[in-house]
């Protein structure tokens, strides 16, 4: 199944853990990344003061359902030290799912679409990358990006990760 995720940090070396967590992800049979974003620094969203994050994003395939997928991304937060104290707080690692090919899942651990995707810049910017011009994904992430506040920073700091 062609998935699309978002993978940021603000703690200790950001680029070592999206590094980390996209080797993770590689070296998992049942995942394969297909394609990841620039990387971005972005401001935080969410109220709590902290400092900025990197962000990406990936497209991957696999063969995981989307339930065991979530587990599995959840195993490589916590290999990765994630701890979940402050809600949208500081983090050495977050990984979400944010499409799951054409699927619709809502129930008590995950929701699919990732219900914030269209609210937060640092999301919808990186997954430019992995689309088209032409696409009408990009066009609706675009439109819905150039609608969110300024003061959702986000630039370009490299143009690619090698994992």
């Amino acid at each position: 199944m062609i998935t699309y995720l978002s993978i940021g940090s603000n703690l200790n070396d950001r680029l070592a853990a999206i590094n980390a967590a996209l080797q993770a992800l590689a070296g998992d049979d049942q995942i394969t990344v297909d394609q990841v974003s620039r990387i971005y620094e972005t401001s935080p969203v969410g109220g709590v003061k902290q400092d900025d994050f990197y962000n990406i994003a990936a497209k991957v395939e696999t063969t995981y359902s989307a339930h065991d997928l979530l587990d599995k991304i959840h195993q490589i937060e916590a290999d990765l030290h994630r701890v979940r104290e402050i809600h949208w707080g500081p983090r050495t690692i977050d990984l979400d799912i944010l499409f799951y090919g054409d699927d619709q899942i809502d129930d008590e651990v995950l929701q699919v679409p990732h219900p914030e995707l269209y609210r937060r810049k640092f999301v919808l910017v990186p997954l430019l990358d992995l689309f088209d011009v032409d696409e009408p994904a990009y066009q609706k992430f675009q439109e819905a990006s150039q609608a969110l506040p300024a003061d959702q920073a986000v630039r370009v700091v490299a143009e690619k990760l090698e994992y």
